[in-house]
C-alpha cells in the first residue's frame, strides 16, 4: 500500500492536500511542509476551515492524505464526502482498517495499534510519532523516485545555514585572477613571492599544459626547510596529487572535505585544470560553518 500511495501521488497533476485535526493536524502540517520542500507540491487544509469554504482549495487534480488514528474523526467527514463526490483520490493514514476513513479511501496506510506512551494511554504520542515517520518516508520515497537533486533542494531552501550549505562552490570560490599558481620547474624563490602575494597559504603547481599536478603548503616549506630550499624547483618540494573539488560541488560537501583533511583551502578543478580556489574563510563568510 505504501507503493500504491507513492504512485497515486506521483500520478496526480495537482497537489497533495494533507489534512487532520488536533495532534494529527500538527503532524499533517509538518508532513505537508516536508513534501513541499522536497519536490512534491503540498498544502495543509484544516478540516474545520474546509467546512467553511476551504474545500474550494481542493481540486480534482489533487490527492488528499487524511490523518486520523481512529479513522472516525467527525471533523473529517466533509472532506471525505467532498473527495468522494468529486472523485479526488483519498489516502488514509489510520490504525483501523474498519473505520469510516479507511473504508472511503483508495489506499490505506495502516499503522499498528500500538499503545500511546502516555501512562494513561490517552495523549497522542506513539501514534503521532508513527504518523510523522510515515510522512517522512513518503516524502523521501517521492524525492528519490523523482531524482530530486541537491540543486533542486537548494532552489527551495535559499535562506539560513541550510541554504548556505547548498550553495555551489562555483558561486563562492575565488576565480582565475586570484589563483596562486606556479610551474613545476619554477624555483622556490619565485614561487614564494606568488604564494605570499596571493595570501591563501598555499600554491598550486601546474605542468606545461596548465593541469594541476601538485600543491605547495606551509607544511611543505617546513618539511624542506634548509639552506638550499630557495634554489629547489617546485616539483621537488610540492605534495603530489592534491585534493580538489569540482565547481558544481555543494558548499557543505566542500566543508566536509576541508574538515576531514584538516586543511584550509581547496583548489577547484575542471577537466584537470584549476579554475578557482576555495578557502575556509569563504565558507565562514556565507555561514556554512
Amino acid at each position: 500500500t505504501f507503493g500504491q500511495a507513492c504512485c497515486l501521488i506521483r500520478s496526480a497533476r495537482g497537489r497533495v492536500i494533507v489534512t487532520g485535526i488536533g495532534k494529527s493536524g500538527h503532524v499533517g502540517r509538518k508532513i505537508a511542509a516536508t513534501l513541499a520542500s522536497t519536490g512534491t507540491p503540498a498544502y495543509f487544509v484544516h478540516p474545520a476551515e474546509a467546512s467553511h469554504g476551504d474545500l474550494g482549495m481542493i481540486t480534482r487534480d489533487d490527492v488528499v492524505v487524511a490523518l486520523s488514528w481512529s479513522g472516525e474523526t467527525v471533523e473529517l467527514t466533509n472532506i471525505i464526502t467532498y473527495s468522494r463526490r468529486f472523485a479526488v483520490p483519498l489516502i488514509a493514514v489510520t490504525s483501523r482498517l474498519d473505520s469510516a476513513l479507511a473504508r472511503a479511501s483508495e489506499v490505506v496506510l495502516l499503522m499498528p495499534g500500538a499503545r500511546e506512551a502516555c501512562p494513561h494511554g490517552l495523549a497522542p504520542t506513539t501514534s503521532t510519532t508513527m504518523m510523522l515517520a510515515l510522512g517522512d518516508c513518503l516524502a523521501i520515497a517521492l524525492l528519490e523516485s523523482k531524482g530530486f537533486s541537491a540543486s533542486d533542494f537548494r532552489a527551495y531552501h535559499p535562506g539560513g545555514k541550510l541554504g548556505a550549505g547548498l550553495r555551489l562552490v562555483a558561486d563562492i570560490m575565488h576565480g582565475p585572477d586570484r589563483l596562486p599558481l606556479a610551474r613545476a620547474d619554477a624555483v622556490m624563490s619565485e614561487a614564494l613571492v606568488v604564494m605570499t602575494e596571493k595570501a591563501f597559504g598555499c600554491l598550486g603547481i601546474v605542468d606545461h599544459r596548465g593541469r594541476l599536478i601538485g600543491i605547495l603548503t606551509d607544511g611543505d616549506l617546513r618539511r624542506h626547510m634548509g639552506v638550499g630550499l630557495l634554489g629547489k624547483s617546485c616539483a621537488e618540494v610540492m605534495t603530489k596529487r592534491p585534493k580538489t573539488v569540482a565547481p558544481d560541488t555543494v558548499a557543505s560537501a566542500a566543508l566536509e572535505m576541508i574538515n576531514a583533511m584538516k586543511i584550509t583551502a581547496l583548489f577547484v578543478v575542471e577537466a584537470g585544470r584549476p579554475v578557482g580556489i576555495l578557502h575556509i574563510h569563504d565558507l565562514l563568510r556565507i555561514g556554512v560553518v
